[in-house]
């Protein structure tokens, strides 16, 4: 064992009580302690907080942590004010003018050994010049999924962080999720400008998680059966919906059926969300039916069930809320209630905020034309597009190289930014590659609910972790059907994870075989299955 690996072991169990450090912890703080960006994807409850906790003791200088949640931030600021005596605090709109400003007075001091941040705080003016001439050794961005498009709980305000991290001098970057595909991966390492980071990917199995998928081809019987599951199954449980309208009815029949339930979703006053959350938080409450907005923060250790009451938009989605249920490492049931009509709510959903050439070409024309840098409220007011377009539109601007975001949030021309008319038809064609991408994930969710073979090994192969079935954990594998071959192994023209190319879809990495089909994620198109006989047939696929 080498010193610095004892060293690490040490602090883990002298400060943090740990016994042993848990898969992938290790591998992250050494490359982290080593001065390389990282990029750890570790499941829900997997330690990845120990890892910039214990990375952060061990580097000399400052640890900014950006995190979305203010609730996390300060328990995390509280459990390292006892083990680190008082040298952690937080800045988020929670303070007074006073607790801000004693707070980085202790940051410009060195007193601070980690700051933890909102994202929203990092337009602020005085705490970025804070931030600019202090001593940070490691840059922390938690739930780094929030920063890709392809990620479920994507945050506008993370799009400043590439150029905070260049602002900061580049120190090592750290960034943390507990979920991201191929994809989301790939979009947090280039939009946090990290350069040749390790990246480590573990643990997404959860053994006690029991998965299941009951079909249906009407509405109301599903309805039915969904109370009726609710109802005699061991609470708590968490029950997701596609839309605030339906939260509202199905908590409504459960209660009807006897279930303490309550709806729970954005459109709800903020202090009855938190009332909501409190209760279900202290067992008053069985049941929440929630949209989306029941994401992230939602840390019940006895879940005892997620059911979903249609398909999520993606598998990175569904992986994300199902890993609420059983984190006490007790058996937990995630249970999906399927139509495949339902499908085309989440291809309604997924064409919201989408933008055409002329969306694209307002922005453009408003930010060229500009004498200075123009503020995100002033570019909405002058192209006259909702939040979400003019954040997507923005951001394929900025993919292209016509347009780059401030550390104060103002989107300015490039430098060296391509002539107008050819930057706007790239970002148009990005666009339209990026609706492809998303339609192709949805397919990827109808695949994992009609599959017939192990759907705890189809659900880890969407996100690169290899899984030999069968499970003896889900409804096929149960059934006596998940133990068999995804496809003899003679019969594979490719290996797993291995780069392919296809004559109109350009280059991709198998992601997995079952029976004769074959699933390849393409860079630019995204998942698509393919039989194997029409691929040897036609001879559609080379390696690349």
């Amino acid at each position: 064992m080498s010193d610095r690996r004892q060293v690490i072991e040490r602090v883990a169990r002298e400060s943090f009580e740990f016994e042993e450090l848990r898969p992938g912890q290790a591998e992250a703080i050494q490359a982290v302690l080593d001065g390389r960006d990282t990029l750890a994807v570790m499941s829900t409850g997997s330690g990845k907080s120990a890892i910039y906790q214990i990375a952060g003791m061990l580097r000399p200088g400052a640890t900014v942590v950006v995190s979305p949640l203010i609730a996390l931030q300060r328990d995390q600021v509280l459990d390292l004010q006892e083990r680190t005596r008082g040298t952690a605090a937080q800045l988020n709109s929670t303070l007074s003018s006073g607790e801000r400003a004693d707070t980085l007075a202790d940051f410009a001091e060195d007193v601070l050994e980690f700051l933890f941040l909102a994202p929203e705080q990092l337009a602020n003016a005085e705490v970025f010049d804070e931030l600019a001439v202090a001593n940070v050794s490691l840059l922390v961005v938690d739930e780094a999924h929030c920063i890709s498009e392809w990620g479920h709980d994507f945050r506008p305000d993370y799009l400043k962080l590439g150029a905070v991290v260049e602002a900061l001098g580049r120190p090592p970057v750290l960034a943390l999720t507990a979920t991201a595909a191929p994809p989301v991966r790939e979009e947090i390492v280039e939009r946090l400008g990290m350069e040749d980071p390790a990246i480590i990917v573990r643990g997404f199995d959860r053994p006690n998680l029991r998965l299941e998928v009951e079909r249906f081809y009407d509405e109301p019987p599903r309805d039915r059966t969904l109370v009726a599951r609710v109802h005699e199954s061991a609470k708590p449980g968490i029950v997701y919906t596609a839309t605030r309208k339906r939260t509202e009815e199905l908590a409504e029949a459960m209660r009807q059926a006897g279930v303490r339930a309550e709806p729970y979703h954005a459109g709800m006053k903020a202090d009855e969300r938190d009332s909501t959350q409190e209760r279900f938080m202290s067992d008053e409450t069985d049941v929440v039916v929630a949209t989306t907005a029941f994401g992230m923060g939602i840390d019940k250790a006895n879940v005892r069930f997620v059911f979903h009451a249609e398909p999520a938009d993606s598998l990175d989605s569904y992986f994300q809320e199902i890993g609420r249920a059983g984190r006490d490492g007790e058996p937990a049931e995630a249970v999906l209630f399927y139509r495949s009509e339902d499908l085309g709510v989440r291809r309604f959903f997924a064409g919201t905020g989408q933008v055409d050439v002329t969306d694209i070409a307002k922005v453009a024309d408003v930010v060229a034309e500009a004498e200075e840098p123009v503020e995100p409220t002033e570019l909405k007011e002058a192209t006259d597009l909702s939040q979400s377009k003019l954040t997507t539109a923005v951001s394929r601007l900025e993919d292209v190289g016509a347009v780059e975001v401030l550390t104060t949030g103002e989107i300015a021309e490039a430098a060296d930014a391509p002539p107008r008319p050819e930057a706007v038809r790239e970002a148009a064609e990005e666009q339209e590659q990026r609706r492809q991408f998303d339609r192709s994930r949805i397919d990827m969710m109808r695949a994992y609910a009609e599959t017939r073979s192990c759907r705890r090994a189809a659900l880890l192969s969407y996100f690169g972790e290899p899984f030999e079935p069968p499970c003896g954990r889900c409804d096929i594998c149960e059934a006596g059907e998940g133990d068999q071959p995804a496809a003899e192994e003679a019969t594979r023209p490719f290996e797993l994870s291995s780069r392919v190319r296809h004559p109109q879809w350009g280059e991709g990495t198998v992601q997995r075989y079952e029976g004769e089909l074959l699933t390849v994620l393409f860079d630019e198109v995204g998942y698509k299955t393919l039989a194997l006989s029409v691929i040897e047939e036609r001879h559609l696929l080379v390696a690349a």
